[in-house]
């Protein structure tokens, strides 16, 4: 049985930005470690998301009528390379260089006309892997992550904020004062008119906020352990990646007036991967992946906006956020249909949580079916797939009024790899 299928089966691991949680744009394929001899592999893969969503009522109106986002989801392009070289018969080492996370998200329809975002990354990866028997392997090492952000909140989002905070603040001071507590009931009376002041008397533009980051390089840690038994082409892997904590040096305005640069602290999360192949019949492998990411950790929440911003029913004083952890699910087949000729199949699947989403990333869950195939002449592999992920469906509020519902959205990758054996 030999592991040609692995490296096709891992091409569309540069796909999965369109179907994976949170912000992830191009995972790192540690399978390359286990590659025969010294390989190097360049990657490239297209991806074309189609989301857009329904305005409820209220946004409707709001909006001047518009019942639509439109597609708020821009394509994007990965890149990536990657190289693994015996130092040792033991001893090996893989250089990694991938766009580990991503979002390019731009409303120009309706009530969120002007909400934009955008987050570009560079990470770049050094692992050793030693070979403790002749089946089993540990591996660690350390990644570098470079990021930059933006985010544009139009004027009309935020006043709604302040108006419908405002209401909220106004509904409990009566509901105070009806139960005797005028002291409470005055305060937020007082606290409800300062809301709904800014709400009707800021100009119109005054309230448009936009936040700029610097770039900012963190590094984390790898660590790992494989079980191999290559007479039947079996390995399982288990990987752990760290997660960080990018500290931002940000720029916040609104209505155009900058504040001071001030810090921006994002918490990136932790990753556990469990990689498994194996030979099931002749020139046939099975193979697949389970992926748990603890996105929960991630929020994006700027200082000034954070301080300025009321949460009422239609956000919270952070720009975005989610709130659970995600777990990915991957099987496939690999089939050698001559020395030259491969091809693979598999399917993706990321259970939703059922979470409120949020808008600059609304999306719950996916199902994603990839199929490709590989062709070797000598020392070089070229492989090609092709992936289409439909993504599972929710509101941006649990308000009826104000949610916009998020449904029947979906993404077409495609990727291409060229590898070389040295």
């Amino acid at each position: 049985m030999k592991k040609q299928f692995t490296l096709g089966a891992a091409l569309l691991m540069t796909t999965t930005a369109a179907s994976a949680s949170g912000i992830d744009r191009n995972l790192t394929n540690y399978g390359l470690l286990f590659e025969t001899g010294n390989y190097a592999e360049l990657s490239y893969a297209n991806v074309s998301p189609s989301v857009s969503g329904t305005y409820g009522p209220t946004a409707t109106a709001l909006g001047g009528g518009a019942t639509s986002t439109d597609v708020m989801s821009k394509d994007f392009e990965t890149l990536s390379g990657s190289v693994k070289y015996d130092l040792t018969d033991k001893l090996a080492l893989g250089l990694f260089s991938n766009q580990p996370f991503g979002a390019n998200a731009d409303y120009t329809n309706g009530f969120y006309t002007g909400l934009a975002a955008e987050w570009d990354s560079r990470g770049t990866s050094i692992v050793l892997k030693y070979k403790v028997t002749p089946n089993i392997s540990v591996y660690g090492g350390a990644r570098s992550i470079v990021s930059q952000a933006t985010i544009d909140i139009p004027d009309q989002l935020i006043r709604v904020q302040y108006g419908l905070a405002a209401q909220q603040l106004g509904d409990a001071a009566a509901a105070a004062a009806a139960g005797g507590d005028l002291a409470t009931a005055g305060a937020l009376g007082q606290q409800a008119q300062q809301l709904g002041a800014i709400a009707t008397t800021t100009p119109v533009g005054g309230l448009t906020y936009k936040a700029t980051t610097d770039s900012d390089r963190q590094t984390s840690y790898i660590v790992g352990a494989a079980y191999e038994r290559p007479e039947i082409a079996l390995r399982v892997a288990l990987t752990y990646e760290s997660g960080y904590t990018h500290s931002f040096e940000s720029v916040e305005s609104f209505g155009g007036i900058d504040t001071d640069p001030m810090t921006t602290n994002i918490e990136m999360p932790d990753v556990y991967t469990l990689d498994f192949q194996s030979g099931v019949a002749t020139d046939t492998l099975v193979f697949g992946s389970i992926r748990h990411a603890t996105w929960s950790d991630w929020e994006v929440r700027p200082p000034v906006y954070g301080a300025s911003i009321p949460a009422s029913p239609v956000g919270s004083a952070r720009v975005t956020g989610i709130d659970t952890d995600t777990t990915t699910y991957r099987i496939g087949v690999g089939r050698k249909f001559s020395d030259a000729i491969s091809g693979f199949a598999r399917v993706t699947y990321e259970p939703g949580n059922g979470d409120v989403l949020s808008r600059l990333s609304p999306t719950d869950g996916s199902i994603a079916y990839g199929f490709g195939g590989s062709y070797t002449n000598g020392a070089i592999k070229v492989t090609g797939g092709v992936e289409y992920i439909t993504f599972g469906e929710g509101d941006d509020n649990e308000n009826a009024l104000l949610a916009t519902n998020f449904s029947d959205n979906d993404a077409v990758a495609v990727g291409l790899s060229v590898g070389y054996r040295f």
